[in-house]
């Protein structure tokens, strides 16, 4: 790996940044020359730690050589699901249980030999957004990604918070319901329990037994048990009525937790990524109405925006690469 070293660093070489997102199921990994993706690539997530960093590796490596007329691999940003430190250990992984305690940053720099940056994903899904997506041109903002669980990126003053030991911005374990649905954290009722995809999916089945899901029912091949946020969306792409209800309920889960962060941190806008995204203004739609009724004083602050996060699945790993080039280090 040493080959795709910045060895011409300081001459005015151009380099390329590699940022790398590790996933539940997958690694997607990117090249970025000038500001602009110039390779993807990606892997399945092994579930033991070192094996995870051999697949780092490897992806460092590949996506070296596809952008290699673009110049040598400069430095590595790595974007994990879970608590990283400031050393780019990742301390808890609630999700990637096999790569707790990984010391991610070290061990990957010593196999590459370029410098490596490590944050939480969602993180860096948010500096993403901020340097090259909807978040553009704002100073304060909160980046909230919808998927199989919820995360969470801060940015305040234009750079990323992130805290006394870098754990700011889990956002889905917030508590919201205390009686709420088990997480797997260890804790009941946190926020992604209730708003996240298994969120929906877990609403959408409640309707499904009480006989008022009756085409989502049918999208998930019969059984109220198969159904999953997926199906809800289908349905809502077909105007189903009853699609629009669950859709409603679940948007207000989403509101409750929106309207804490805005609460708590003032943001200029909220900008929502993940899978549920894909809903459009048949999620935001309902969301950006029910937030009225969840933060303070909505009748005279200064509206808050609720938009669409722009950069897809791609956020975490441009993210990752924009942060291995030193930007919105704070």
């Amino acid at each position: 790996m040493a080959a795709y070293a910045a060895e011409e660093a300081g001459t005015g070489t151009r380099s390329v940044t590699v940022g790398l997102d590790v996933g539940g199921t997958k690694v997607l990994g990117v090249a970025m020359a000038g500001g602009e993706v110039v390779a993807e690539e990606r892997v399945a997530t092994p579930a033991r730690g070192d094996d995870l960093l051999d697949a780092l590796v490897s992806l460092v490596g590949s996506l070296g050589r596809a952008a290699a007329g673009r110049g040598p691999v400069g430095a590595v940003g790595v974007g994990v699901p879970g608590l990283v430190d400031r050393r780019g250990v990742l301390r808890f992984a609630p999700n990637l249980r096999g790569a707790s305690g990984l010391a991610v940053a070290e061990g990957l720099a010593a196999r590459t030999a370029v410098a490596v940056e490590v944050d939480n994903d969602a993180t860096c899904a948010a500096w993403g957004e901020h340097e090259l997506g909807a978040a553009r041109g704002l100073d304060e903002v909160v980046v909230v990604t919808l998927g199989t669980g919820i995360g969470g990126g801060i940015v305040t003053g234009g750079r990323l918070w992130r805290g006394a030991n870098g754990f700011a911005g889990e956002v889905g374990h917030m508590v919201v319901d205390p009686a709420g649905p088990a997480c797997p954290c260890g804790r009941r009722g946190c926020w992604e329990r209730l708003a996240s995809g298994s969120g929906l999916g877990r609403l959408a089945r409640e309707a499904a037994e009480a006989g008022v899901a009756t085409r989502i029912v049918e999208l998930a091949g019969g059984s109220p048990d198969d159904v999953r946020g997926e199906h809800v969306s289908a349905a809502l792409a077909e105007d189903d009525a009853e699609a629009a209800e669950v859709m409603g309920a679940f948007a207000r889960w989403v509101a409750v937790g929106l309207g804490n962060l805005a609460n708590l941190l003032d943001p200029q806008a909220f900008v929502i990524g993940g899978g549920l995204v894909g809903s459009g203004e048949a999620l935001l739609g309902p969301v950006r109405k029910a937030f009225a009724a969840e933060v303070e004083a909505a009748g005279v602050r200064p509206e808050i925006d609720i938009v669409a996060a722009t950069l897809g699945e791609r956020a975490g790993a441009i993210g990752a690469a924009c942060l291995a080039t030193g930007s919105g280090r704070g």
